[in-house]
């Protein structure tokens, strides 16, 4: 073992320019022997070697060049040191035998071989070891200086090296797109949310394709990839585009400049689709792919919305392919059977009929599909629009403002898309008026309100609407009394019991309004705390709430206090029970009498 005093000596022996080449295996040897720490636990002496490693590794890699002397301090030297050297051409192409027994190949790596031109092909020879985000980093990260304001003119990614990051970025995607049926990690039956792009590296391909921009028309027509790049680009090339608006406008935009070496004014038009690309990407535009899969309940419904996103995206869809996007809404509600009234209210989620009625306001020229819509909105849950007593903070925020009005309680816990998905079926030519006007009824009074509170509506549904509406808004409202206020009311338990039977709306927080009202007001009782959810109830730090309530249950009896053991024992999915089922579900059989047969 080298005395750890000497250190310093050997790293000023590897960069002196008088050492002869004879020393060089000493030299390496004394600061690539690992130092044991045989005294004190808190020895330094292993940190020291490495210190002086470090500073001794270039001029000692500069030195040697026997193959079998470099690969002791080459499997020594980290990922960091390693890039660096490559990048300097200290480390070559020649000591990547060396490096992979001991290392994997890194993004920085990769980059610093292929900053030397006659290293490009050892470079893209590593690119099957990376992960698609480190391929990602191959190209932004190839800029150094990308996030200084002061960055200057960066050589360009080699062409051949590019090419190599798209094809193993894209061919993943272009993969499961020939064969969407038949791949086991797409999962649309179970996430209908989900988009075909972020199967893959959280969205590592596009961004790798959004650096190159000027590739995106040969791109396009690739034989292998063009489908992928396709859809990669209706998903997101406008939506990077506003967010680059958004960051230039707000200094924010250095990251996307580094990346690609371009200024602000030639980022913000590359990323944008003109006319030529867009209609290249139409074989892509209504995802064929997903035409035939199973579950068409499903995935119809799930196509029908990807399509819509794309239009709302790119708009000037709606002119260069107004008939593809119809026909193939009218395919998506034919095959899903998008428009069939769901049996019972909750078997169906209130924004999935939502969004399904948006999105063929959007693309659909079927009068008959477009008044089915407006149906099936009348088929939904009515919203319970509830009015709590604002706080004296919120109160100075909110005065002189409408901010508490009952429309604006309507849309705070977004419980206008319904109306507003009519609004936009009122909109498109093709709805019949009548299925519009025959829907208002059955709407909530606020719900019509709010449609006399837009000014960009047909003045017919304005005035269909304004006949229908309320004279009165606060009675369309649940209004949430303080204790101050129920204490002069004749019942105030009837009162808090009101609450507890308006009609709950899936999905929002008002349902968490009333149960935390009716949990803090003094004038609840056992009644009132049976009916609301057991997790509410056992979650409030307040014992007198429910520990009085389990004491009187269980007792003494050790059979019951199991029972409430395995009660509370349940997991998140497991289907919510109230207070009251709690305290039933504890009650166990009384014993048998003694004698008893």
């Amino acid at each position: 073992m080298v005395n750890a005093g000497t250190y310093p000596l050997w790293q000023q022996l590897a960069v002196a320019e008088g050492l002869p080449d004879e020393a060089l295996p000493a030299v390496i040897e004394a600061l690539c022997a690992p130092a044991r720490a045989i005294h004190d636990v808190y020895d330094r002496r292993e940190e020291w070697r490495k210190k002086a490693f470090a500073d001794a590794l270039p001029a000692l890699l500069r030195r040697t060049t026997d193959p079998a002397l470099r690969r002791r301090p080459l499997e020594q030297a980290d990922d960091g040191q390693l890039a660096d050297l490559a990048g300097q051409g200290v480390v070559t192409a020649a000591d990547l035998p060396a490096i992979l027994r001991t290392h994997r190949p890194t993004p920085g790596l990769v980059t610093g071989l292929a900053r030397h031109p006659g290293q490009v092909d050892d470079a893209i020879g590593l690119l099957c070891h990376l992960h698609d985000t480190d391929l990602e980093r191959v190209v932004s990260e190839w800029n150094p200086r990308r996030y200084r304001a002061d960055a200057e003119a960066f050589p360009p990614v080699p062409p051949a090296l590019l090419d190599a990051v798209l094809e193993y970025a894209l061919t993943p995607l272009a993969r499961i797109l020939d064969n969407l049926g038949e791949h086991p990690g797409w999962e649309i039956s179970q996430r209908p949310g989900l988009g075909l792009p972020h199967e893959f590296g959280e969205g590592a391909p596009w961004r790798i394709l959004a650096t190159c921009p000027e590739r995106w028309p040969e791109l396009v027509d690739h034989p292998t990839l063009g489908k992928a790049v396709q859809h990669l680009l209706l998903d997101h090339s406008e939506a990077e585009q506003d967010l680059n608006r958004q960051k230039a406008a707000t200094g924010s935009s250095i990251l996307m400049r580094g990346i690609r070496g371009d200024s602000e004014q030639d980022l913000q038009p590359g990323l944008s689709l003109d006319a030529g690309l867009l209609e290249a990407c139409l074989p892509a535009l209504c995802l064929p792919e997903m035409a035939g899969l199973p579950k068409p309940s499903v995935t119809a419904r799930h196509r029908l919305h990807h399509i819509a996103e794309r239009v709302r995206s790119n708009p000037r869809l709606l002119d260069i392919a107004a008939e593809q996007l119809q026909a193939s809404a009218d395919a998506c509600v034919r095959r899903g059977r998008l428009l069939t009234p769901p049996r019972k209210p909750k078997d169906d989620l209130r924004h999935t009929s939502v969004a399904v009625t948006e999105d063929l306001a959007l693309l659909s020229n079927n009068p008959a599909h477009l008044a089915k819509a407006c149906a099936l909105l009348t088929t939904l849950e009515q919203p319970t629009v509830v009015s709590s007593p604002p706080g004296p903070r919120l109160a100075r925020i909110t005065e002189g403002t409408d901010l508490l009005t009952p429309v604006r309680h309507l849309e705070s816990n977004y419980q206008h898309r319904r109306v507003a998905a009519l609004i936009a079926l009122a909109g498109n030519p093709h709805t019949p008026r009548t299925a519009v006007t025959e829907t208002l009824p059955a709407l909530h009074p606020l719900e019509l309100t709010w449609i006399c509170h837009q000014d960009d509506i047909p003045d017919w549904l304005h005035t269909a609407a304004t006949a229908l509406a309320p004279a009165d808004d606060n009675e369309a409202v649940l209004r949430l009394l303080t204790d101050d206020e129920l204490d002069h009311h004749p019942d105030p338990g009837a009162v808090l019991q009101s609450w507890l039977d308006a009609p709950e709306t899936e999905g929002v927080l008002t349902d968490r309004e009333v149960y935390r009202a009716v949990l803090n007001s003094r004038h609840h009782t056992l009644h009132h705390l049976r009916r609301l959810p057991a997790g509410e109830v056992l979650a409030r730090s307040e014992p007198h709430l429910a520990l009085p309530h389990l004491l009187a249950q269980c007792g003494t009896r050790p059979e019951r206090w199991n029972a409430l053991l395995e009660a509370l024992d349940y997991g998140p999915t497991v289907e919510k029970i109230t207070f009251g089922q709690l305290l039933d579900s504890i009650q166990a059989p009384s014993p048998a009498p003694a004698g008893a047969a």
